[in-house]
């Protein structure tokens, strides 16, 4: 699966799911996790992006505090670590967000039940959370954490106003004055000094502790706070003991609730893993689609994940009417993106997100996916890159089974034609006789006639535009699209004799080889064109005009159509109108168009008054009266 997951790029769309994790823990697993093939794994994974969606939609935000590091964190206290004040307090928070999830999702447990029923049981350490929030305050160990702690912090700061006091007698006194460099106390690592000018220094009582780069000035901890400054440095060493010890009891806790906290966390995270899934599923504004194991795949209106904005939307179908789709087409029509569409958000169904398309889509979960997309080339085996594909698809070919989907990418291309083609024929088969489905992309003819004739294979071809000479990326499944080669030729206008004897050049490869004389002719023919677009109310259009789309209101015959943009019914050439979806496909059978072209009060008035309501009658007759008003106020002038 490692395989088709790097053809695929299912890793970039695991690393936007990873992106939107809030826990590092979380994020390792992300990263980790395989993709299941068991149906009621994938089916539970649908409801929780589910249910996700709907909490993130109704703009409620999961509790989910001290997260980001408890993996680290705990992982400190196994080993026996013991957690700065600032580590304590981001465990508090943890613990405190559990209990807050909890209820969070009791009081949502309705609309969330699968959600509610894991964390439901999450265990209760409230009396670990108040404890650490008693005994660390400002991301310090509090002074009421214990009476010795209380005592000797009292005591520092008796020590240190001493201190402060005999250094400030010092500045201050006369005959000190002219030996001061600055009149101040600098804090030299454990010491609190003096800056002395240098010539100076041997007429100072005290320690010299440090000099200036230049040596103009000496740092001295004068003999006076010298005694207080060392008693200063034991209280200190015995703060420092007694925070150690209010830190240690307090991990100690944490220690002791091990197998509870590894509940916490475990449960924590999956709903973690869980919102990170419905995140990127609301992003991509996907839908929670049908699962199978009976390899049906439909896909309405699907796009490419990772081409959201430039994707055409597919149209999909296998494992029902045929297993086998032999897709044909231009260069860089699209063909490569459908496979790795149909195969991607299969992987994506699998691994629990939801997907870009339209409701009614159901996804085939498979035991396994193959893939042979794109070059195959090694060069450090030295292998060519029609060698890479079948070294590739000789390991497929070994694995394949039934409830398998295999998606392979040009199929016997580069090499001789007519080996290549009955080579992939072959091929194809055999994974057919093996019960797998598979999805294959082709240029040879002889491989579309196999899809044509099959009675489980159906050909397709990715539509071409032959005015623009541009490929559509469309799917169209039950065709093979003529060669664009041809197309493109015709639109050069080459010769109708041309075209056609080519096109029996590649069905039955007679090919002349007489040597004759003949005149030089060319037979140029138009091409006939398009047959005029008669419009439906509601068709949904765009005006070349107004560069937006619209509604088409009314269809006037000639060459004018009226549209609805921008609130108002507005004329406009046809040939600057451009079809995009009928009503048809818009609307439900029965749907009332006039209603796209009118606002809800007018409509509600009108079905008002078309019922026969009183207070409609009256403020229509009212409205009659005052135009009757107006009409005689101005025959009156």
């Amino acid at each position: 699966m490692n395989h088709t997951i790097k053809q695929l790029q299912f890793e970039q769309i695991r690393n936007e799911v990873i992106a939107r994790a809030i826990g590092n823990y979380t994020k390792e697993r992300i990263a980790d996790m395989s993709i299941p093939s068991n149906l009621q794994t994938v089916q539970a994974r649908q409801t929780e992006t589910k249910e996700a969606r709907l909490i993130l939609e109704s703009n409620q935000h999961v509790p989910f505090m001290g997260l980001t590091r408890i993996g680290g964190l705990t992982s400190q206290v196994k080993k026996g670590l013991v957690l700065t004040p600032a580590e304590l307090i981001e465990y508090a928070d943890f613990l405190r967000s559990s209990r807050m999830i909890t209820r969070f999702f009791e009081k949502n447990q309705y609309q969330t039940p699968l959600l509610y029923s894991y964390s439901k049981n999450l265990p209760d350490l409230q009396y670990v959370e108040e404890l650490i929030y008693q005994q660390i305050n400002n991301q310090r160990v509090s002074d009421d954490a214990s009476r010795n702690l209380r005592k000797v912090r009292k005591q520092l700061q008796v020590v240190e106003k001493e201190i402060q006091d005999r250094l400030m007698k010092f500045l201050r006194h006369p005959s000190n004055k002219e030996m001061i460099q600055d009149a101040m106390i600098v804090q030299k690592g454990e010491h609190a000094t003096i800056p002395i000018k240098a010539s100076y220094k041997n007429k100072v009582a005290g320690t010299i502790i440090e000099q200036s780069n230049k040596g103009t000035t000496v740092f001295i901890e004068p003999t006076a706070v010298a005694k207080a400054n060392e008693n200063y440095q034991l209280l200190k060493a015995e703060e420092i003991t007694e925070e150690y010890q209010v830190l240690a009891t307090l991990t100690g806790a944490l220690a002791e609730n091990e197998q509870a906290i590894d509940q916490i966390i475990e449960t924590v995270t999956v709903l973690d893993i869980i919102f990170a899934r419905g995140k990127y599923s609301r992003e991509i504004n996907g839908i929670t689609p049908q699962i199978n194991k009976s390899e049906r795949v439909t896909i309405k209106q699907g796009k490419h994940p990772l081409l959201l904005e430039k994707a055409v939307p597919l149209d999909f179908h296998l494992g029902t009417a045929y297993r086998g789709l032999v897709i044909t087409g231009a260069n860089a029509g699209g063909k490569t993106v459908v496979l790795k569409t149909v195969g991607l958000l299969t992987l994506m169904a699998m691994f629990g997100l939801q997907v870009p398309a339209e409701k009614g889509t159901e996804l085939a979960i498979f035991d396994e996916i193959f893939v042979d997309i794109g070059d195959q080339q090694d060069i450090a085996n030295a292998l060519s890159t029609f060698s890479g594909h079948m070294q590739n698809i000789a390991e497929i070919l070994q694995k394949v089974k039934r409830n398998t989907l295999v998606l392979l990418d040009e199929i016997g291309s580069g090499t001789e034609p007519t080996e290549g083609a009955a080579l992939a024929i072959a091929i194809m088969d055999a994974m057919y006789q093996k019960g797998a489905l598979i999805v294959a992309t082709t240029h040879y003819g002889e491989i579309k006639q196999f899809a044509e004739t099959h009675e489980d294979f159906v050909p397709a071809a990715m539509a071409f535009d032959r005015e623009a000479l541009q490929p559509k990326y469309l799917l169209q499944v039950g065709k093979t699209g003529e060669s664009q080669a041809l197309w493109i030729a015709q639109k050069m206008q080459m010769s109708k004799e041309l075209i056609l004897q080519a096109q029996q050049y590649l069905t039955n490869k007679n090919y002349p080889m007489k040597k004759r004389e003949f005149k030089q002719r060319i037979d140029r023919t138009l091409i006939e064109p398009k047959e005029k677009r008669i419009f439906s109310k509601g068709d949904r259009i765009f005006s070349t005009q107004h560069q937006k789309e619209g509604l088409v209101f009314e269809d006037l015959g000639e060459e004018t159509v009226v549209i609805f943009i921008d609130e108002q019914l507005l004329p406009i050439y046809r040939q600057r109108v451009i079809f995009k979806r009928s009503a048809e496909e818009l609307y439900p059978v029965g749907y009332d168009l006039d209603s796209l072209f009118t606002d809800f009060k007018t409509r509600k008035w009108e079905k008002d008054i078309a019922r026969g309501s009183k207070k409609a009658h009256k403020k229509l007759l009212k409205e009659a009266r005052l135009r009757q008003a107006e009409r005689e106020k101005e025959q009156g002038k």
